[in-house]
């Protein structure tokens, strides 16, 4: 009887032990793919339930406008929900898995940081996802519709480093006028401002 009790004993403990590594895939490396969601729209409101997006860890939705039809995800990663633009416009994909901390396009299998949103590696590196600021109200998740379309369009057509406008760096000679303006991070620097 005492060694039926110990091994259920060790069984829970175990069982639990991977139930609590598992999580939400972060910890082994399980592909989570979404599950479509419907959203709630009012006005220029759109809401989905906090509680389906820690239920199924990764959600997609769309959102009909009168000019667009536009796809959304929202996923938790290490406790926080992120809610980006879901569409990988080279590839034509409105999907997306999440495995660890990334984000892999369910069609050209192109890896972006969960995090960030910033490509790592594939053929559609170039388009980041967006992220959608949201507040969180209750059981949902509210986004503005004006958020969410400049989400999708800053993916749709990201701002390419030979686009970014110069900077106020330099005198026009070619010179930086201002120390460290090269290696600041905040923007793109053109080559010809820092002398390269």
């Amino acid at each position: 009887m005492l060694k039926k009790i110990i091994f259920i004993l060790v069984s829970l403990v175990l069982v639990s032990g991977i139930v609590a590594c598992g999580g939400n895939g972060i910890q082994s490396n399980q592909r989570i793919e979404a599950t479509w969601i419907e959203p709630q729209v009012f006005g220029d409101t759109v809401s989905i339930p906090v509680s389906e997006v820690e239920r199924d860890w990764n959600v997609h939705f769309n959102l009909k406008t009168q000019d667009a039809d536009m796809d959304f995800m929202a996923y938790v990663l290490d406790g926080e929900i992120y809610v980006r633009a879901n569409i990988c416009p080279p590839c034509h994909s409105i999907g997306f898995s999440l495995q660890r901390s990334s984000l892999i396009c369910d069609t050209c299998a192109t890896v972006f940081d969960a995090k960030t949103g910033a490509g790592i590696g594939g053929a559609c590196v170039a388009y980041p996802k967006a992220a959608v600021p949201y507040e969180i109200k209750g059981d949902s998740i509210t986004m503005q519709g004006t958020d969410l379309l400049t989400a999708y369009q800053d993916t749709v057509n990201p701002i390419q480093p030979s686009e970014a406008t110069a900077p106020s760096c330099h005198s026009g000679s070619g010179t930086p006028s201002v120390p460290g303006c090269c290696s600041s991070t905040d923007k793109p620097r053109a080559p010809s401002c820092c002398g390269i």
